[in-house]
């Protein structure tokens, strides 16, 4: 069993979101005795363009300095991050908690329509009214959660708006189109992983259930009544997956 004391959690934040998403997480997590990390992922795209391998390879520097045990929890784009922050060499990751996440697109005209699909995203991030664009992003099929579940990103955050150009530039250096097929690479993850996906989410539970498959160490968990919004839907049921697998021994 692992000492809470010794563990630090780094979370990665989704598309839209931001790195307060994760307080009630951290919150949970603290009173059981790890650290946590919450990632504020905007900061990188500041200044100018940085793909998904470099912003991961700032992540792993960042965790690198850390002398306690790092564990990467990412969830969505996160998610996409923290496997590009897996596949680095000498990554300071002791295990990793992967949440509704995409591995990547192989068929090159998938790839040219998910591009031409962020773009369109990424011109409105600049020139819609805030409060419409969070409305769209909210109402796609993708992130509908089971009822009575109510995920922050349905507020309109008015304080994300300050983002509009980084997250604008997200969806252009981020792309699922724009990044690599991590597919093939998969069984070159050296440590634990979990695979947390919601029941509710058909199209990711059977890309975390394929994903696991490759994994070398890998587990992949369901969580009921919860959409792609996994760790929000169902904040209880997630903390404690995790809390259990990490002390369990990330088995």
């Amino acid at each position: 069993m692992k000492n809470p004391a010794d563990i630090t959690l780094w979370c990665l934040h989704g598309a839209f979101g931001t790195a307060s998403d994760w307080q009630a997480f951290a919150h949970t997590m603290t009173k059981r005795g790890m650290q946590v990390r919450m990632v504020d992922l905007w900061r990188f795209l500041d200044c100018c363009p940085l793909s998904l391998a470099a912003t991961a390879q700032a992540i792993n520097n960042e965790a690198g300095i850390n002398t306690k045990t790092n564990i990467l929890v990412g969830y969505s784009m996160g998610g996409r991050l923290a496997l590009h922050a897996l596949l680095a060499k000498n990554h300071p990751w002791t295990a990793a908690v992967i949440v509704s996440a995409h591995p990547g697109l192989a068929d090159p005209a998938e790839k040219s329509a998910r591009l031409q699909h962020d773009t369109t995203w990424s011109v409105r991030c600049l020139h819609n009214p805030w409060e419409s664009l969070i409305e769209q992003w909210n109402s796609q099929d993708i992130l509908q959660s089971p009822p009575d579940v109510r995920y922050p990103a349905l507020l309109p955050r008015p304080a994300l708006s300050m983002r509009r150009k980084e997250i604008a530039r997200s969806f252009i250096d981020w792309s699922l189109g724009a990044q690599e097929n991590l597919w093939p690479q998969l069984p070159t993850i050296n440590v634990p992983v979990l695979w947390i996906s919601g029941d509710h989410d058909e199209k990711f539970t059977r890309l975390a259930a394929r994903a696991t498959e490759q994994l070398p160490q890998a587990s992949h968990q369901i969580i009921p009544a919860s959409g792609h919004r996994v760790p929000w839907d169902q904040p209880t049921a997630f903390a404690d997956r995790v809390e259990t697998w990490i002390l369990s021994g990330t088995k």
